[in-house]
């Protein structure tokens, strides 16, 4: 793999970082179709009895690569709703590991990024980092990641941040339920630590057994609500507003409602 990184160490927490610190993370086609193999191949290994969800660099994900983005721009329905659900299989495969998942965000996400935030059990966030849902801007929505934000924040939280692209801190992302805890910078290794030692203590499979039980009781995301989202995004990019706006933005002028 060249845009993610799996680490083990001889406790059996494996850290999964996103390696594409010079691109802020942003997620390619490449970096999704890899961070999803990796995932699946977590799930699968016995031996394995955390994973830490982190990245390189300063930027935790920028969201969506713009290259990526812009080679949507040509492609047909079809085409384009393939290339939306690679994020929804990536964020699936997240959501699907078996063991408990611990974010480390040490800076700013946005778009996909809060995505990759919210499939975590427990997300311990960097002070001083920023997020927002910023899709709307380009005239788009954050529906791929919806369902899944949603199942993390409620609708209520999500109605706040969820259309309006406003920026926000830690510690708000911690009211409204996307971060677990806000911490120094200088004490995050400490802090995510603090949530990894405790599974190291429990049986490791009762560990997995009670979060397939915790999910169970909670209802999950179906693949119908992930679906409707897709055709819901593929269906915002045919209008002329999307157009406009992620026109704009490539051309780094203001869109037309700005």
């Amino acid at each position: 793999m060249e845009l993610i990184t799996v680490t083990r160490d001889t406790r059996g927490v494996a850290t999964l970082s996103l390696a594409r610190a010079e691109k802020h993370n942003a997620l390619s086609a490449q970096m999704m179709g890899e961070l999803e193999a990796a995932a699946r191949a977590l799930a699968e290994d016995d031996s394995v009895r955390v994973v830490v969800l982190a990245a390189e660099g300063p930027t935790f994900c920028a969201g969506a690569d713009l290259g990526w983005m812009r080679e949507q721009f040509g492609m047909d329905g079809e085409t384009r709703k393939a290339e939306s659900r690679r994020i929804a299989t990536a964020l699936e495969a997240l959501v699907a590991l078996p063991q408990p998942l611990i974010g480390r965000v040490q800076g700013n996400a946005f778009g996909g990024g809060v995505g990759l935030v919210a499939v975590c059990d427990v997300s311990i966030g960097a002070q001083g980092l920023k997020m927002a849902f910023t899709e709307t801007r380009l005239g788009l929505i954050p529906a791929n990641i919806g369902p899944y934000v949603v199942a993390r924040m409620g609708a209520v939280r999500a109605r706040e941040v969820f259309m309006n692209a406003r920026v926000f801190g830690a510690e708000e992302a911690v009211r409204l339920n996307l971060l677990t805890r806000a911490v120094p910078a200088e004490a995050l290794e400490a802090a995510v630590e603090a949530e990894v030692a405790p599974y190291l203590a429990c049986a490791p499979f009762a560990v997995r057994d009670a979060k397939a039980l915790l999910n169970a009781l909670a209802g999950g995301v179906t693949p119908q609500q992930v679906d409707f989202a897709i055709d819901g995004l593929a269906a915002r990019w045919e209008t002329e507003e999307a157009q406009a706006g992620i026109a704009a933005f490539f051309d780094k002028r203001k869109a037309p409602w700005a």
